[in-house]
């Protein structure tokens, strides 16, 4: 974990547009004010993309 941060800002971004709140978050300036459920549902998207990456990795290894 580099900075405290675990996600890096443009995936959060990514994330954000995926879930339909970007708008949001584009028009405040950061995700101060993005609920609690929206902030659950970017760490979940985020773990299933990890997953998905984890998994593919492992199907085709170097």
């Amino acid at each position: 974990m580099r900075n405290g941060r675990v996600m890096s800002d443009s995936l959060k971004m990514e994330i954000a547009k995926e879930l339909g709140f970007f708008d949001r978050v584009r028009a405040e300036g950061d995700f101060g004010n993005v609920s609690s459920r929206d902030c659950g549902n970017m760490v979940k998207t985020a773990i299933q993309m990890a997953q998905r990456n984890l998994t593919t990795a492992n199907a085709n290894p170097l």
